[in-house]
């Protein structure tokens, strides 16, 4: 684990007794401690300095008081109950100079502050309250800033999650590394979103998380830390969720909460995109799915957080499949809620257990389905890519003349096949834009493709494109008829004329004479396999190169 990021070393703030003895300032004075030597490890808040009988009340708690004992007073009455009023006030640790006062401290101090466990220290030199005030000061200053850089950091991190694709899903688990207790987000009324780190011996955070709300349904443990996280408009008051760190293996230090409020107002930009609690939560599936395909969740792991989002397929092999919206079409004002929720209701008669995310960066729509065997692949397949475009219909995407959406279908199998399959899919749905209108493709038939989107930068490539159909193409911008498609055709056919000519209304000796212009053009010969494989790959690869 990072450094920056283990728990033990922020734990605190500041100063503690212990470590303000060990400065230059007192130490010179030779400190001796005279009483709760057990509790050196008192953090000091601040430092006062004052020579008044009443001066317990000047104090808030957490202070180190210096003085050199004139407040005390001379009688053992007096002297005890100016020790039990700042203990009572709770201040961090009383410090008296010896001197003309005090050449040694009365039994009465010493005795009422060790049943009143309150660090008493002498000191047996002179010392300079101004320059202790001063180093003491210096500390926790430095103490709170180190605080800050470090919250500082978890926020960096979170917010480089979230510009890297990542999702709220990623924010927790830096909050719970960095704390080392679980994490949750849950809504305003209690109910869970997502969960992220591990309780006592790795158990399940779920685990953790239903036994503690089994135990105080009311109220949460003692030692809990809730953060809003706003929503609405500025200014509003009004909160969208809630930040739940549980003290379970440590402490929750004042540190963690400063960083779960950084990390708050970042989840808080997150949620006012998806303002209505459906979108919220299919946004929440579509990390997950997103997630879990990346590899960023392990197989083993997946079946438990699936159940939190309500999708309990069993043994059932899993089947993956993403839809991907064409360029510029990404919803906006709710209707990704829309979407989503058209297509659950559209596949709520299925019959398998459906869990459905949402990708609005991507513009993409992750499935994993439970299927009852593989041999209803196709069936299912079927009915989800009609219900996914009946989504896109009804949340007004598909507009006048864009490219439809694509569907892809990966393979079906288990949880770790899930993950590759969600994955080759996202990119098939990428690749396969622009290919021939089908309602949902088969991601095992589209390898080729993938492997040709996946060269699309490369200069190689675009020469390769050039070198087979450049001619062609050259032609097309000048020319009418265009021959592209004829070529297009004719190997879609497997270089069968009558069928070619039947599919582009043309009579025989037409197609034979574009045939011949084409094997003219081009310099080859359109009945060589080695050539007819060039062209394929050639007007498949011109889609992903200028």
């Amino acid at each position: 684990m990072d450094s920056r990021f283990d728990p033990h070393s922020t734990q605190g703030a500041g100063i503690t007794v212990q470590r303000a003895l060990e400065l230059p300032g007192l130490r010179s004075g030779l400190p001796e401690v005279l009483a709760g030597a057990d509790r050196l490890h008192r953090p000091i808040r601040w430092v006062h300095a004052g020579e008044v009988p009443n001066i317990a009340s000047l104090l808030k708690g957490g202070e180190l008081l210096l003085t050199t004992g004139y407040g005390l007073g001379t009688r053992p009455a007096d002297q005890r109950a100016f020790v039990r009023t700042l203990a009572e006030r709770g201040i961090a640790a009383l410090v008296v100079e010896l001197g003309p006062r005090f050449a040694r401290l009365p039994a009465a101090l010493i005795e009422t502050a060790r049943t009143a466990g309150l660090p008493l220290v002498q000191l047996h030199r002179e010392v300079p309250f101004v320059a202790v005030t001063e180093e003491i000061h210096t500390e926790i200053v430095n103490g709170h800033y180190a605080l800050l850089q470090r919250a500082e950091e978890v926020h960096r991190r979170c917010t480089q999650a979230l510009l890297g694709g990542g999702g709220v899903p990623q924010v927790l688990r830096i909050l719970a590394e960095f704390s080392g207790n679980p994490v949750f987000l849950e809504t305003a009324d209690g109910q869970l979103l997502y969960a992220a780190g591990a309780g006592p011996a790795d158990t399940d955070p779920l685990q953790v998380w239903e036994g503690l709300r089994g135990q105080h349904k009311n109220e949460p443990p003692a030692g809990t830390t809730l953060v809003d996280v706003p929503g609405g408009g500025p200014g509003s008051g009004s909160v969208r969720a809630r930040l739940v760190l549980l003290p379970v293996s440590a402490p929750v230090a004042p540190v963690h909460r400063i960083a779960a409020e950084r990390a708050a107002g970042i989840l808080a930009v997150v949620l006012m995109q998806a303002r209505q609690e459906e979108e919220l939560a299919a946004r929440g599936r579509g990390d997950f799915l997103s997630d879990l395909a990346e590899g960023r969740i392990a197989a083993e792991d997946a079946p438990a957080q699936a159940r939190v989002l309500g999708f309990k397929p069993g043994s059932s092999p899993l089947l993956p499949v993403v839809m991907r919206l064409a360029d510029g079409l990404s919803p906006g004002g709710g209707g990704w809620a829309v979407l989503a929720r058209a297509v659950a209701e559209k596949l709520a008669s299925v019959g398998v257990p459906v869990l459905l995310g949402v990708r609005p960066v991507e513009g993409r729509v992750p499935l994993l389905l439970g299927l009852r065997s593989e041999s209803e692949r196709s069936a299912v397949a079927d009915r989800v890519a009609a219900a996914l475009r009946a989504g896109v219909e009804r949340a007004g995407l598909q507009r006048p003349g864009a490219p439809p959406p694509v569907v892809v279908v990966g393979v079906a199998g288990g949880w770790a096949a899930a993950s590759a399959g969600l994955r080759h899919a996202a990119e098939t749905a990428a690749a396969a834009q622009g290919l021939p209108e089908l309602p949902w493709y088969d991601a095992r038939r589209l390898d080729i493709d993938l492997l040709l989107w996946r060269l699309r930068d490369h200069p190689d490539l675009a020469a390769f494109v050039d070198r087979a159909i450049g001619p062609l193409r050259d032609h097309d911008r000048r020319s009418r008829p265009p021959l592209l498609p004829t070529l297009e055709t004719y190997l879609a056919h497997a270089g069968r004329k009558a069928e070619t000519a039947r599919e582009l209304h043309l009579n025989r000796q037409t197609l034979y004479n574009r045939l011949a212009r084409i094997g003219e053009l081009l310099g080859t010969d359109l009945d060589d396999p080695q050539t007819v494989l060039a062209l394929s790959l050639a007007l498949r690869a011109r889609r992903h190169v200028p």
